[in-house]
């Protein structure tokens, strides 16, 4: 018995002896990756990740929770550089395609949707085609979703996505595979999902709940080489102000050496967004408004005023699919092979995916509604273009997408046409595939609500906090302004902006 006992404690003992050994070699070899030296905060951070990676605790999972400017994503894109060199899997994952392609930008690997990677397609059956979870057939990767503060643990009513509980089917997704793990990475700083107060998870606790083993490292001091960046210094007075003087309206300071943070009259708006779609591209410019109200002014404003555009949807357009729409990646591939369906870049156009309108024809009006068809170019899918029907309608209604009653309208006059079939269930199937019917609907994408706006960057960032219906103190707008300037990499334009808001020097 005495031996035995020996036995087993030299074992373990072996055995952590060789994980300390592994992940001090991985340790080492994540700082050689790293552009700077560490800070101290980063060093136990990169620590903390090692023993993740080489952990043989049960269901490992690590929060990585940084603020804007602390290194989170030059630590990520180390890391992500370390599993590659020896061999260990690693899959990158985020919450929308425009935060996929910034994740895949800094980390240098190829990211992909939450949705893409976890769900698979049931058999098409037109609006009410569903998507069952995967089978996770990696063995030993380890999956790092950046953004993760956009991740509601809440139910998404009627989803058509396993569940519909997207945190659940993550981590269920996740570990089904042998030795996996998954590692959140996410500023709690950020909007949390709506109607929460918390970004869920990125808390430790709710995360426990699943079974999961957690570990943590909070990464909160700026970096000595970015101080000189005023937006910045914005963002860390506002994160800092959260839980200090959340009560009192925050002052902020232009300036930086190339005007990377200015105060714009709204005199200067029309100039200033000219230079940034010559200077930058549609693409890489947005305005961010804190109501769907305030962006129909803005898309409207924009669309007469610096195109000069009068029809409701001409070539160059900036537009993004307020629905998620199954019907026309599934026409588009069926005439397509096995092999070039599988380096399709998304099964389905999902709400919030923006596109640019290629080509427009056949404009015209039926079961009471405006469509066209048309060729749009997806950004944030390697240029993607896909041939399908838009409605026009959802362009400039003040409601998300389509209202109830104006569905209920859609869905019967488009039945309508099908009343001379006796069968119910082939009028059913008819409606499913008719493409009326699952017409994709749109909006225009020169400015977005913030939270359609989190998880993306873009290079010129105009935010126009407008009339918020709230006094510019607390929580929810301290959170709300950090989020919305935090989406530059160039430069950032605060949109009238009150004097009583103004640091002066």
């Amino acid at each position: 018995m005495r031996i035995r006992k020996f036995t087993f404690k030299f074992f373990a003992r072996l055995c952590l002896y060789l994980q300390t050994m592994l992940s001090d070699a991985l340790l080492q070899h994540i700082e050689r990756e790293f552009p700077h030296a560490f800070t101290p905060l980063q060093h136990e951070a990169a620590e903390a990740l090692s023993r993740f990676v080489m952990s043989g605790a049960r269901r490992p999972a690590f929060l990585l929770r940084g603020y804007a400017g602390t290194g989170k994503t030059s630590l990520v894109a180390a890391l992500v550089r370390t599993l590659r060199a020896i061999g260990r899997p690693v899959c990158l994952l985020a919450p929308t395609g425009r935060a996929a392609k910034v994740f895949s930008h800094f980390a240098g690997e190829k990211a992909t949707t939450i949705h893409r990677t976890i769900y698979r397609q049931r058999t098409f059956n037109g609006e009410d085609t569903g998507f069952d979870l995967g089978f996770n057939k990696l063995k030993d990767a380890v999956f790092i979703v950046d953004e993760a503060s956009m991740l509601s643990i809440g139910v998404e009513l009627n989803s058509p996505f396993g569940t519909g509980h997207l945190l659940d089917d993550l981590v269920s997704f996740v570990y089904q595979g042998t030795g996996c793990r998954l590692l959140l990475v996410g500023d709690r700083a950020q909007l949390p999902p709506v109607g929460e107060e918390e970004s869920p998870a990125l808390c430790a606790d709710v995360m426990s709940a699943y079974g999961l083993t957690v570990s943590e490292a909070n990464l909160t001091e700026v970096v000595r080489q970015d101080e000189a960046s005023p937006v910045l210094l914005a963002a860390t007075q506002l994160r800092l102000a959260m839980y200090t003087e959340p009560d009192t309206p925050p002052r902020i300071a232009s300036g930086g050496p190339r005007g990377q943070l200015q105060f714009l009259p709204g005199n200067e708006l029309i100039e200033a967004l000219v230079s940034a779609y010559s200077d930058m591209g549609a693409n890489e410019t947005i305005v961010v408004v804190p109501s769907n109200k305030r962006a129909i002014v803005y898309n409207n404003g924009i669309r007469a005023r610096i195109f000069d555009r009068e029809d409701e949807l001409t070539r160059g357009d900036r537009v993004m699919a307020v629905r998620n729409n199954y019907y026309w990646p599934e026409q588009w591939k069926s005439g397509l092979s096995k092999e070039e369906t599988a380096r399709l870049p998304f099964s389905f156009i999902a709400n919030g995916d923006t596109a640019e309108v290629v080509r427009i024809r056949n404009i015209h009006e039926q079961h009471g509604f405006r469509f066209a068809d048309a060729t749009l170019r997806f950004p944030d899918y390697d240029e993607f273009e896909m041939e399908c029907r838009v409605m026009l309608n959802t362009l400039t209604s003040e409601a998300p997408a389509l209202t109830q009653e104006e569905s209920r309208q859609l869905y019967e006059n488009v039945l309508a046409d099908y009343a001379d079939i006796p069968s119910r269930r082939e009028r059913m199937k008819r409606l499913r595939e008719d493409p009326y019917y699952n017409a994709v609907q749109l909006k225009y994408a020169y400015a977005v609500t913030c939270h359609k706006a989190q998880g993306g960057q873009w290079a010129r960032v105009f935010v126009d906090q407008g009339h918020l219906g709230i006094e510019p103190t607390g929580l929810p707008y301290l959170r709300w302004l950090y989020t919305a300037m935090t989406r530059t990499t160039d430069r950032l334009y605060l949109v009238n902006w009150p004097e009583a808001q103004r640091e002066t020097s």
